[in-house]
């Protein structure tokens, strides 16, 4: 991939400061600590993480990273000062740079994540400045722009999706022929190989349940030396970061014989893949996708207990969601990037789900990951 990331950090922060001044805040502080993660961080300057970075209304941009020599080898942005010229105090931090960048006394806005001590102790270090603390403000704007991807974040998914579907074809091969036999098999093949194709981690710990813990939307624990593929319906939920950004699918296994109602579920999970696929479109009520899943097992006397999908990007979860308390006025946009999950779960049956990214397009939408409910 040849992209101008230089120049791509910097459009997403100009578009911030502009923010800033528009709303007549002089700053805005995001901090990535053990105590307050943010991947606003990686997303405004490339950077991984452990720093606090601070933008202002005149279009300064400051990262105080934790790590400098991280920092210089990843983050795309020019003023870089070390941490432990604050004595590694993240208030004292943001105080020397407010100082000695010259920003004028005004508002500077925190995340609304942060605790109230932290609040307070900012407020102490800011005696001079406004300190603002609530939703709806420069974070949540932040989050807006991620919920759109640009042509870089789209080519990265694209990428983690095309070494997911990879591994799901040999997952899915090599349970067929008695290679991959339990859980632990299938998620350690997920650990080494992501690896070996580039990508940083699992997007999420993966899931592996065979058809004894296939019940559980999300099984505890993720995955155990218990057979995997087997008679019945195995689940895997699993996902790979490559540079920061998200794949996310599930795959069932459906191993036979199988009983009339363990198929009925496999039908019905498939017809709501099909069906909801169809409304994944630009200027479409996400709540309408949810709806119509909903109504599909509703009609079958059944309940999916979870949302049908959420947008992927540098978080597993972000915005939009694809859920029934989603408010009408949200639509599908060009850009967002959201995964399509049906599923149903029975402690007798057991369960099952079918998980695809989806990115919509100007005039439709493009199926990213290609997973299945493989039948053997």
């Amino acid at each position: 991939m040849s992209f101008d990331l230089n120049a791509i950090y910097k459009e997403r922060r100009r578009k911030v400061c502009s923010y800033l001044k528009e709303h007549n805040l002089a700053a805005v502080v995001f901090e990535d600590s053990e105590s307050c993660r943010d991947v606003s961080i990686r997303y405004l300057t490339g950077h991984p993480g452990d720093a606090v970075l601070v933008l202002t209304a005149k279009g300064t941009a400051t990262l105080c990273p934790w790590d400098e020599n991280l920092a210089k080898e990843k983050a795309h942005i020019e003023n870089i000062v070390p941490y432990t010229n604050f004595e590694r105090t993240n208030t004292k931090a943001v105080c020397g740079i407010l100082q000695s960048d010259g920003t004028s006394l005004g508002k500077v806005a925190l995340s609304p994540a942060t605790s109230h001590i932290l609040f307070e102790k900012y407020s102490a270090s800011l005696k001079d400045y406004e300190v603002e603390c609530k939703e709806g403000s420069a974070h949540e704007y932040v989050s807006s722009l991620r919920a759109v991807k640009d042509e870089y974040e789209i080519a990265c998914t694209k990428k983690a999706a095309a070494i997911t579907d990879a591994m799901t074809v040999y997952i899915a091969e090599n349970v067929k022929n008695g290679k991959l036999q339990n859980e632990t098999d299938v998620a350690l093949y997920i650990e080494r190989e992501l690896r070996a194709q580039g990508c940083e981690k699992t997007s999420f710990d993966t899931l592996a349940a065979g058809p004894s813990r296939s019940f559980a939307i999300h099984a505890f624990p993720g995955y155990t030396n218990g057979s995997w593929g087997t008679q019945g319906l195995s689940i895997l939920d699993y996902g790979v970061c490559y540079e920061g950004y998200a794949s996310d699918c599930t795959i069932t296994i459906a191993k036979g014989p199988l009983s009339k109602e363990q198929g009925n579920l496999l039908d019905l999970v498939q017809k709501a893949a099909d069906e909801c696929l169809k409304l994944y479109l630009p200027g479409k009520p996400l709540h309408d996708a949810s709806a119509m899943a909903d109504t599909i097992f509703a009609q079958a006397g059944l309940t999916m207990p979870h949302s049908l999908g959420h947008g992927t990007g540098l978080e597993i979860h972000e915005a939009p969601y694809v859920s029934m308390r989603t408010p009408m006025d949200k639509l599908f946009m060009p850009g967002n990037i959201v995964t399509l999950e049906p599923g149903l779960y029975s402690p007798t049956l057991g369960g099952t789900r079918l998980e695809n990214d989806v990115l919509i397009t100007e005039s439709g939408n493009e199926v990213l990951t290609h997973s299945k409910i493989f039948r053997i």
